[in-house]
C-alpha cells in the first residue's frame, strides 16, 4: 500500500480516544478502592447486558413474516395507503428453518453462566489495558494515575483534554493522507466497469488460488456492500504477500494502471494485518 498503509489504518483507529472515556473526579489519583467500585459497576453492566442477550427469545423474528410494509415517503406525507401500495414481507423456507433451529437451541440452552461471563469481562478488561499501553503516546500514558480505571472508561479532566487534542491531530493526519489517495486514484485511468465493481470493503476472503496463470479470489460478501464475490487477476504475479490472506477481511485497496495492465494493493485484517500486492494484465469481477 502506498497511502492506505497499516500505519494509516492504525491512525484511523486512534481518532476517537476521547469518546471512550468520561471525566471522573477521582481518576486523577491512584485509589484501589475507586478501581474496585468501578470494576464491579462495569462488570455488572456487562453481565446484565449479556444475560439480556442470552434470554432473548428468537421467536420474535417470526413476527416479521407476512408483515405489511408501506413506502416511507407515503407514510411521512400522511398519504392514503391502499392495499396495492403495501409490500408484504414473506420469509423464505430457508429463513424459517434457520429461525426454527435458533428456537430449538434457545429452548435447550443451559442456564446462563454468570461466573463464565465475569471471566470474559476480566479477559476483555486485561486486553483493553494492554491495548492502551500499546496505543497511547508514552508521555500521555504516564499521566494516567491508574490505567485500570482508564480502561474501564474514566479519566481526569486534564487527560480528557489531551485525548481530545490527540484524537483531533490523528484525524487531521488521517484525512490528509486519505485526500492525497483520492486525488491520485482519480487520476488513474481505470476502466469504469472495473472501478464500479472493484469494491470489497468488509468482505471476507474465503479462497485464494492460482489457476493456470491467473490468481482467483473468492469472497463472502455478507458483511460487505456488493454482490460480486469472485475476482480474477489475469496472468497475475504476486509482488508482495504479507500475513494470512485467506479468512481475512478486505479493508482497503488501491488500483494503479500500468503500461501492460494493473497493480493492485489490498489491506486486510484478521488475526493480524495482512497486505497483498498483485500485478496483472486484466481484472475480471463477477458473481460466481
Amino acid at each position: 500500500m502506498r497511502y492506505l498503509t497499516k500505519e494509516w489504518y492504525e491512525l484511523s483507529q486512534m481518532t476517537d480516544f476521547h469518546l471512550d472515556v468520561r471525566v471522573h473526579k477521582g481518576a486523577g489519583v491512584f485509589k484501589e478502592g475507586l478501581y474496585q467500585r468501578l470494576y464491579k459497576r462495569k462488570e455488572k453492566e456487562f453481565v446484565d447486558m449479556q444475560q439480556e442477550i442470552y434470554d432473548t427469545d428468537p421467536r420474535f423474528m417470526l413476527e416479521e413474516d407476512e408483515t405489511a410494509m408501506v413506502p416511507l415517503d407515503m407514510f411521512i406525507n400522511e398519504e392514503i395507503i391502499s392495499e396495492e401500495d403495501q409490500l408484504v414481507n414473506s420469509m423464505s423456507p430457508e429463513e424459517k428453518d434457520h429461525i426454527q433451529k435458533l428456537i430449538e437451541e434457545y429452548d435447550s440452552r443451559p442456564p446462563f453462566d454468570k461466573y463464565d461471563c465475569k471471566k470474559t469481562f476480566a479477559n476483555i478488561h486485561e486486553t483493553r489495558i494492554r491495548e492502551i499501553m500499546d496505543k497511547l503516546p508514552h508521555e500521555l500514558y504516564q499521566q494516567i494515575a491508574d490505567v485500570r480505571v482508564f480502561s474501564l472508561g474514566y479519566c481526569s479532566k486534564a487527560v480528557k483534554n489531551q485525548l481530545k487534542a490527540l484524537s483531533s491531530d490523528n484525524e487531521k493526519m488521517m484525512n490528509n493522507i486519505l485526500n492525497e489517495y483520492d486525488k491520485v486514484q482519480q487520476q488513474e485511468n481505470i476502466p469504469q466497469i472495473i472501478g464500479e465493481r472493484f469494491s470489497f470493503h468488509d468482505c471476507e476472503v474465503t479462497d485464494l488460488k492460482v489457476e493456470k496463470k491467473d490468481l482467483v479470489i473468492h469472497l463472502n460478501t455478507d458483511g460487505g456492500f456488493t454482490n460480486f464475490n469472485k475476482v480474477i487477476f489475469k496472468e497475475a504475479e504476486i509482488i508482495k504477500q504479507e500475513g494470512q490472506i485467506k479468512e481475512s477481511i478486505w479493508l482497503y485497496d488501491e488500483l494503479y494502471r500500468l503500461d501492460n495492465g494493473y497493480e493492485v494493493h489490498v489491506l486486510l485484517a484478521g488475526e493480524e494485518m495482512a497486505e497483498l500486492i498483485i500485478q496483472c494484465i486484466d481484472i475480471i469481477v463477477e458473481v460466481k
